[in-house]
């Protein structure tokens, strides 16, 4: 039977542009740069998928003949955005094999891809972990930017995610600095659970979560798949395989100063100061009695520096670090103060904050020549 229905412009086009994200750009298969349009008794289903990412929206509308065609996922969105406002109508003509979507006077005739090769995508079954969503996305906000961008160590582009007990724990490093936050589950979960999952779909998960106003997000682990559903919203991912480092023996077990900052103040200086920070050069931070400067030197360009109250007691040390490391592990600290654990110029420093140990951010320092 050809597929008829109606819905709302505003419900296809929010579902387009959500599941439009998981197409993929380079498609080796003609299908995966489609979205697949199922109307069935739920209504009408959207989905996409790069094989690595998949996004399934629920998005209503009145059925009056099931079934399913996939239509060019650019193309296809272009044209619901272009609608004018009100009901659309979308019906499937075999003899031309196309879809027909209609809105007011407007009408368009999409030819439809090979539907055959969509892949089935995975679905959420099994033992699942249920989580609530703003606390999760806030986690993914703040751990997912240390991941790694680079493809060459795919271990390294992933965030660990661990749920053992009534805790969840992800991680993140891209070798140069290292994100881990803890956070307590409403409930403990019945068997522990650890996967290494793309950053990339942690982000895309965090992103949703906020867009739907989701209140919890529903997880379940497969042998290489996690797939996760926030109301109407169904992500699924490939997991990243392959040993995640030894995140633990990468902290040190202690450190020799530890120095508390108005988190507003030393992210603000740092960020101005950072900007003369160029070309690679490292942000300086000089410890001294009671104080701490912050500078920067890019030859060519131009220094800065500024200095700020610091209850710093003992030798001078200086160290340096990447400015967009620091500046970003400044930003992922919540609260008023931020703590600074030192050691010497060469050990790695490690920001926290200063109300709770549940967030910690590890970042290496630069060797300075002078």
């Amino acid at each position: 039977m050809p597929l008829k229905l109606s819905i709302p412009r505003t419900d296809l086009v929010a579902a387009a542009g959500l599941v439009g994200r998981a197409v993929s750009s380079r498609a080796t298969l003609p299908a995966l740069g489609g979205i697949q349009l199922d109307a069935g008794e739920r209504g009408l289903t959207l989905r996409a998928t790069d094989l690595e990412l998949s996004l399934t929206r629920e998005a209503g509308g009145t059925i009056e003949s099931p079934g399913t065609v996939l239509l060019p996922a650019r193309l296809f969105g272009d044209v619901v955005r272009a609608l004018p406002e009100g009901p659309v109508t979308l019906v499937y003509r075999s003899d031309q094999r196309d879809v027909e979507l209609s809105a007011a006077a407007a009408r368009f005739h999409l030819r439809t891809l090979a539907g055959d090769d969509f892949p089935r995508l995975p679905q959420l079954d099994g033992d699942t972990v249920s989580l609530p969503a703003s606390p999760l996305a806030r986690t993914i906000e703040l751990v997912a930017r240390a991941a790694s961008r680079d493809e060459v160590r795919p271990i390294l582009t992933g965030v660990l995610v661990v749920a053992e007990e009534s805790t969840l724990t992800m991680v993140a490093t891209d070798s140069y600095r290292l994100s881990v936050k803890h956070s307590q589950l409403d409930e403990p979960v019945a068997a522990r659970l650890e996967a290494n999952v793309p950053a990339k779909a942690l982000r895309e998960l965090a992103r949703i979560a906020v867009q739907e106003g989701a209140e919890r997000v529903d997880i379940a682990l497969g042998r290489n798949q996690v797939v996760c559903r926030l109301g109407a919203v169904t992500l699924s991912s490939r997991l990243i395989e392959g040993q995640f480092p030894s995140w633990r023996q990468l902290i040190p077990e202690s450190f020799e100063h530890e120095v508390r900052l108005s988190k507003a103040e030393f992210l603000e200086i740092t960020r101005r100061i950072g900007q003369l920070a160029q070309r690679n050069a490292p942000l300086r931070l000089a410890f001294a009695e009671g104080e701490l400067t912050v500078a920067a030197e890019t030859p060519e360009i131009g220094d800065a520096s500024e200095a700020l109250p610091a209850p710093y007691g003992g030798e001078p040390m200086e160290i340096a670090f990447n400015p967009q490391f620091l500046i970003e592990g400044i930003e992922s600290i919540e609260g008023d103060e931020v703590v600074l654990r030192l050691s010497s110029p060469l050990r790695p420093g490690l920001l926290q904050p200063a109300a709770a140990d549940d967030f910690s951010y590890l970042v290496m320092p630069i060797r300075l020549n002078v």
